[in-house]
């Protein structure tokens, strides 16, 4: 069996991969990563089954996540560092089995490979399509991809040294499930909305995480111009990196620029102490092919969002660390107390050039729950006055098809008395645009990264209360959202864990949703897709 993946937005003609990734990942890579997926479940099966609690499993349940992790669309494209992740998880699950006794286990918790090729050949049988019925796998791969952008948010609160062992547990039970050829669509399903209840969970603790460790964040507006130094440019998700990497580059004469879904880390007060800390460099994470060639200095992925460069001399700029990884580029790693020496990163960037301007000027983000609560009754009094007649939640994904201008142009006509709550790296589409303000409130409310889609809800929460309406439907609210991979699919699942209907997801519906899932979707909570958009724009104002 080739390779077969239709885990993100982009894959082959809306089906799935079956030859390369779009993404850029080999049939290779892509096997090992299904490996990786069956090991851990395979592990999950002897915790359950074993009744082992996850407060007592420590460093596993790290393993666990960061095995998730690595497995998320563009984070991981090294066949040797997955390889050498399948040997460890292999090994854990191994002593775990040791622990239990008495138990009837599976083939997942069972199976023997010995070398890279019995590695493969294993992973062509237990892949995407090892589920014949089409509804079961759909809802098992839904709640598959749920848990993986799950872990991507625990992983980065345990770097912050926060974590509940509830979600561990939630993990185990939910992939222990996807073994289980006992459980009914209907079972499956009721676990897909407990998957979107843990996700509130995990990102709750990972704002809490990010914002008892940096503040809130607050209203600011970010450089995009350049300075003079040399830099180091970062990308992807983990706050806890980039707080090592400005520490280690104080007073080195190199400036530190961020890229991508990195571009919040600006708004919290604990990193704007850092003088060398300059400005954000350029758009979303599919610009880097040429963003990355006229920063002229190293970049840091601390996270997914890596698009395999094409560029030679960018390929050996490039470091990874965490549960990034891509052939022939540095990697770092940490100590046994989390402390990772950045030094390589910062001796390549005094020998580089400064980058190369490409854009001046500024733009605002900062509209986290903390900050828009404190503006609450000016919203509420712009709402009541009607000079903010609706609110359009635009969080999510940007990525590379064309078909996401709609998102551009659908900012660009929306009424002038509506405003944009927007999370993810879906706001490149529109946050340099100029919108305007209304009675001094910006018309694009940026909260951050794609996990800060909490903060959306929290948001949306509080207003059902200062409204005093009994359901969250019933505010001027409207959900148009764009998405990509894992992590969108767990704050898609967390929206409608909490309520809400109606949202509109674009630019097209998940290649994974078997009709009758898709059904399923549209009948219970009005999930829709995107038309044109002077139509849509009609139908969310009506």
């Amino acid at each position: 069996m080739s390779m077969f993946c239709y885990q993100c937005q982009e894959c082959a003609k809306g089906t799935g991969c079956e030859i390369r990734g779009v993404c850029g990942k080999s049939e290779e890579v892509a096997k090992l990563q299904d490996l990786l997926i069956y090991t851990v479940k395979g592990i999950s099966e002897i915790v359950v089954k074993g009744k082992l609690a996850a407060v007592d499993l420590g460093t596993v349940n790290h393993e666990v996540l960061k095995s998730l992790f690595i497995t998320i669309t563009n984070a991981n494209f090294d066949e040797a560092s997955i390889e050498k992740q399948i040997r460890k998880m292999l090994s854990i699950r191994d002593d775990l089995k040791n622990k239990v006794s008495g138990i009837q286990l599976g083939d997942a918790a069972n199976f023997e490979v010995t070398d890279r090729v019995s590695m493969l050949e294993k992973a062509s049988k237990v892949g995407v399509l090892a589920t014949e019925n089409e509804d079961i796998r759909s809802l098992r791969e839904l709640i598959t991809y749920g848990i993986k952008g799950m872990a991507a948010y625990t992983y980065h609160a345990l770097n912050l040294g926060k974590e509940k062992a509830e979600i561990y547990d939630f993990i185990y039970e939910s992939l222990a499930a996807t073994l289980d050829n006992t459980l009914s669509a209907d079972d499956l399903v009721a676990l897909t909305m407990k998957t979107g209840q843990f996700g509130v969970t995990a990102m709750a603790l990972l704002d809490e995480a990010n914002t008892s460790k940096y503040g809130n964040p607050e209203i600011t507006s970010v450089n995009i111009g350049v300075g003079k130094n040399p830099g180091i440019l970062v990308s992807g998700h983990d706050l806890s990196d980039l707080e090592q990497l400005l520490e280690q580059t104080k007073g080195t004469g190199v400036d530190v620029y961020t890229h991508s879904e990195m571009l919040p880390a600006h708004y919290y007060p604990f990193f704007k102490k850092y003088e060398n800390f300059v400005g954000n460099y350029g758009s979303s994470w599919w610009k880097q092919i040429e963003e990355f060639e006229t920063f002229n200095g190293p970049i840091l992925f601390t996270t997914n969002c890596l698009v395999p460069p094409k560029n030679e001399e960018v390929r050996k700029r490039i470091f990874t660390t965490g549960a990034a990884g891509y052939p022939g580029c540095t990697h770092i790693e940490a100590d046994e107390n989390g402390r990772k020496d950045f030094t390589p990163i910062i001796e390549m960037a005094k020998k580089c050039k400064a980058p190369t301007e490409i854009e001046t000027g500024s733009i605002v983000g900062g509209f986290a729950h903390a900050q828009v609560l404190a503006l609450a009754d000016k919203v509420v009094d712009a709402v009541k006055s009607g000079a903010i007649k609706k609110f359009f939640v635009m969080a999510g994904c940007d990525g590379r098809m064309k078909s996401r201008d709609y998102y551009r142009e659908f900012a660009e006509k929306l009424p002038k008395d509506t405003v944009i709550l927007t999370a993810g790296c879906a706001k490149y589409r529109y946050n340099k645009l100029p919108l305007g303000d209304i009675d001094g409130i910006p018309r694009v409310l940026d909260a951050g990264q794609c996990n800060d889609s909490y903060s959306l809800a929290v948001i949306a929460l509080k207003l059902k209360e200062v409204f005093g309406l009994d359901d969250i439907n019933e505010l001027p609210i409207a959900y148009n959202i764009a998405w990509y991979e894992q992590k969108a699919v767990i704050v898609l699942l967390a929206l409608l864990y909490l309520g809400v209907k109606n949202i509109h997801l674009g630019p097209t519906l998940p290649g994974f949703l078997s009709p009758n899932v898709a059904k399923v979707l549209v009948d219970t909570f009005g999930i829709a897709g995107i038309g044109n958009v002077d139509d849509d724009i009609a139908m969310f104002m009506a």
